[in-house]
């Protein structure tokens, strides 16, 4: 495969993944997810800055993607209402990318380092929401409640979707985790 070859970015998403399943996050270096696909180290380095960036890539688009279907939420849609919209709308682009989701949490799973900057990046994203949340007229309080409930309810969907097969779509784990969310505080 030569390095001309369109999609190296994905291609190196998939050769880092196949790699740290067969050899170990630690035991992998940037060289070899290069030569698994077919592209230098160089351009490794263009798209990553290391290879734990490789599984935390994304956590700017779902960012940009929490903040935007905050924003765009009717205007008579609650806080917490446009949070679970944003939410299912990460787990819609989830769900599109689900078996490797699935291998890049196994891998994040298995490494306490790596374990540790999700919870960062899931810290920066209620940040995010919270920020977006308040663009929308929503007290600080309510804000950082509403986002930090909000992040909360996708990490269990999330846990619940991606190791359960036969899970439903994570969008739809998404939106019956944010009624059970409401009837337990309701005091259903």
């Amino acid at each position: 495969m030569g390095r001309w070859e369109p999609n190296a970015r994905g291609r190196l998403e998939q050769a880092a993944l196949e790699l740290f399943g067969e050899r170990g996050f630690e035991q992998t270096t940037a060289a070899a997810i290069a030569e698994r696909a077919g592209v230098t180290e160089r351009t490794f380095f263009r798209h990553y800055a290391d290879k734990r960036e490789v599984l935390f890539a994304g956590a700017l688009v779902m960012k940009d993607l929490l903040v935007g279907a905050v924003a765009e939420a009717p205007a008579s849609a609650s806080p917490l209402e446009a949070t679970a919209g944003a939410i299912a709308a990460v787990g819609a682009m989830m769900q599109q990318r689900r078996e490797l989701v699935r291998q890049r949490q196994v891998v994040v799973d298995a490494n306490p380092e790596l374990r540790e900057r999700e919870l960062a990046k899931m810290s920066t994203l209620g940040a995010a929401l919270t920020g977006a949340l308040r663009d929308r007229g929503v007290g600080e309080l309510t804000a950082r409640l509403t986002a930090e409930a909000g992040i909360a309810v996708f990490r269990v969907a999330f846990d619940s979707w991606v190791n359960d097969p036969d899970a439903a779509e994570l969008p739809d784990v998404v939106r019956a985790s944010f009624v059970e969310l409401k009837a337990v505080t309701s005091g259903e």
